[in-house]
């Protein structure tokens, strides 16, 4: 077996491993196969095969190569990951005799706040972005009220199923509108309840009664489905909600996750409970929620400026 051969193996075997022990989605399984294949990219530039057998100087030299080339400092955290993820598994299994991507820091890059509606623009969407009595406009109005209402992800919203995964589960979440509530199986197949609110409860009724009458005839597991009777794509979610805040004359371009940020936000500004936040966004650490933190002082600090007599700007003579 060629040694390319030996490596295309190796990495079948290891993504196959963080499919079935790491549960991760098919989108983080082909990030980890275009890093890896990068990797052994910049791995035979250098004359180094197979790439099991990088030393640790020659791995920081392929990092100052991925400065050098401009790369950010998120991806080079992304790539730096992968890598060091690989290795500790090769070195699991015997295959390599230490990581050299273990000593290498990812390079700090500027936090940036994740963007997010005020109160009153996600309320306005929510409630009219997608006002209609047609199907679709029912089926769209649901949508939005859910990503708002529960702060799911896109692509949570579109594995959504009407029923609950009868013996083994199926990969899916589904909505319980008996209790109110939403169950999702998150990054790394985590699984969570997240509350519905009323608004969004009786968007999605009305969609069910909309949905039967398109299916017609035909049959179908998933809560959100397209004229043609398929599950409803994130594509399709991200292009017809960017339509509708624009027809609704929002500054922004909303995207999906920019409601998650919203309900984020706006639940951390009422309740001031970070824990109960990190619980319904699904966020594995504490420290992955706290960057919502940075968008509550933001909120206080408007609020600050405009009120306090000490904070008020002079005005001009």
């Amino acid at each position: 077996m060629s040694q390319t051969a030996q490596t295309d193996a190796l990495v079948d075997a290891y993504l196959e491993w963080c499919a079935v022990h790491k549960r991760l989605s098919d989108a983080t399984l082909n990030n980890y196969a275009r890093d890896l294949h990068m990797l052994a990219q910049m791995c035979a530039a250098i004359k180094v095969a197979p790439i099991s057998q990088l030393a640790a100087h020659q791995a920081r030299q392929l990092v100052m190569q991925l400065h050098s080339n401009g790369q950010s400092p998120k991806s080079m955290a992304r790539y730096l990951s992968s890598w060091r993820s690989w290795f500790n598994w090769l070195l699991r299994n015997g295959r390599v005799a230490s990581n050299p991507i273990q000593g290498i820091r990812s390079p700090k890059a500027a936090k940036s706040l994740p963007k997010a509606l005020s109160v009153d623009d996600a309320v306005h969407l929510a409630q009219n972005a997608s006002a209609g009595d047609t199907a679709l406009l029912q089926r769209d109005h649901a949508v939005i009220e859910l990503l708002y209402s529960s702060g799911l992800r896109v692509s949570e919203i579109v594995g959504l199923n009407l029923e609950p995964p009868r013996g083994t589960n199926d990969g899916n979440g589904w909505i319980d509108l008996v209790q109110g509530d939403v169950h999702v199986l998150g990054k790394g197949g985590k699984p969570r309840v997240v509350p519905v609110g009323e608004p969004a409860q009786k968007a999605v009724q009305s969609w069910l009664a909309a949905r039967q009458a398109l299916l017609g005839q035909r049959r179908s597991a998933a809560l959100f489905v397209t004229r043609n009777g398929t599950r409803l794509s994130v594509r399709s979610i991200q292009t017809r909600l960017a339509q509708h805040a624009q027809r609704l004359g929002l500054a922004v371009n909303v995207h999906p996750h920019m409601l998650r940020h919203s309900f984020a936000t706006h639940v951390l500004q009422s309740s001031g409970d970070l824990r109960a936040v990190q619980e319904m966004l699904g966020h594995a650490s504490l420290s992955a929620t706290q960057i919502y933190t940075g968008l509550d002082f933001q909120h206080l600090a408007k609020i600050y400026d405009a009120a306090h007599p000490r904070a008020k700007k002079k005005t001009q003579p």
